[in-house]
């Protein structure tokens, strides 16, 4: 009986021995196929950043380019910034759907110490009548107001959609484009409308509720950064403008499309300067600009790469810090619709 139990350990043992070596051959003839190579092995459409010299993946399979999001390679960090930032975005939008109070205000907690302008206690409602801004009217831990129609959300619901499709289009670009040259060039675009419809829909929000008593100077600020939303879709589905030459030229009109805010920022400020909150708004959406200049930066300048060229091909290359610096601006902006939509939602004015 003993002998018996001794042989199926053994044979257990065997097949176990057998099926680890199996799997170990499996992934070395994958790794042997389907290496990472270095810059000089690429194929001309994927030279885009010279400084990074190694850990690139070339005409792989879709199933090896999925499977690959679990590896190390010089897209992995590109994949999951941008995946984390998409996940994040998906959560928020479902706790205030779902009115999960905990989740959704994780960026206006700080609000109730934030110095705001003027008198931090009153406020002028809809009837010019004053109102005195409690405590609990300056604390953000309750969800979307119950009062709330859909007419009143939609806006910050456009920009959560805007924010989570310029993510997970970047992530897939970043996962996926080392197939082949079409679907290199075809995600790339597919990105860079990603990116502008982000824009686009970044500006929903402030100018729907800061202009919620004027409505024709909603139709105006939403109409002009939508028509110049569309022509900058039109110029970068040219595929001359996916090249790195362009490069700093698809950062000018992406930044043009954010310099467009300045107009209705002055405007907002000049209407709202006795507005209480008008400190916090500020912080936030000066937060979001910031992030992005700081990003912008890195991506045209190809620092820290360009210092020493093969450190930071895994970890630290300035694509990656630009993808930290878009969600950091995104959620700073994400704050800000949120403030702007509980304070229209409490106040609202006589033309709603």
């Amino acid at each position: 009986m003993m002998n018996q139990e001794k042989d199926h350990q053994n044979l257990d043992s065997k097949r176990s021995k057998k099926m680890k070596n199996k799997k170990n051959n499996i992934e070395r003839n994958i790794r042997e196929k389907y290496p990472l190579i270095s810059y000089q092995e690429l194929p001309e459409y994927m030279k885009d950043n010279e400084f990074i010299l190694n850990y690139y993946r070339a005409n792989w399979p879709l199933k090896q380019a999925f499977f690959s999001i679990f590896t190390w390679h010089n897209e992995t960090l590109n994949v999951w910034t941008h995946l984390i930032g998409f996940i994040l975005f998906m959560v928020l939008t479902i706790a205030n759907a779902e009115h999960i109070s905990q989740l959704a205000d994780f960026m206006t907690m700080f609000i109730r110490n934030f110095p705001t302008s003027g008198d931090a206690n009153i406020s002028q409602n809809s009837k010019g009548e004053t109102t005195r801004l409690t405590d609990q009217h300056l604390q953000m831990d309750i969800t979307l107001s119950e009062s709330a129609t859909n007419e009143a959300t939609w806006p910050f619901y456009v920009f959560l959609a805007g924010a989570m499709l310029c993510l997970l289009s970047s992530s897939i670009c970043h996962l996926f484009s080392c197939h082949s040259q079409r679907l290199n060039l075809f995600l790339v675009q597919i990105d860079y409308v990603g990116i502008t419809i982000m824009i686009i829909t970044s500006f929903f929000p402030p100018m729907y509720y800061i202009f919620q008593c004027s409505p024709h100077w909603q139709v105006v600020y939403l109409t002009g950064i939508t028509i110049l939303g569309v022509c900058t879709i039109i110029t970068l589905l040219f595929p001359v403008f996916s090249t790195g030459k362009y490069r700093s030229f698809r950062v000018g009109l992406f930044m043009s499309m954010g310099c467009f805010g300045i107009f209705p920022a002055i405007h907002a400020l000049v209407v709202n300067w006795s507005d209480p909150m008008r400190n916090v708004t500020l912080a936030y959406e000066s937060s979001m600009a910031l992030c992005y200049v700081i990003g912008a930066t890195f991506y045209v300048s190809r620092v820290p790469e360009k210092w020493k060229p093969g450190l930071f091909d895994l970890v630290g290359h300035s694509h990656q810090i630009f993808h930290t610096f878009v969600v950091f601006g995104a959620l700073a902006h994400y704050g800000a619709a949120r403030i702007f939509l509980e304070y229209r939602t409490r106040f609202g004015c006589d033309n709603r």
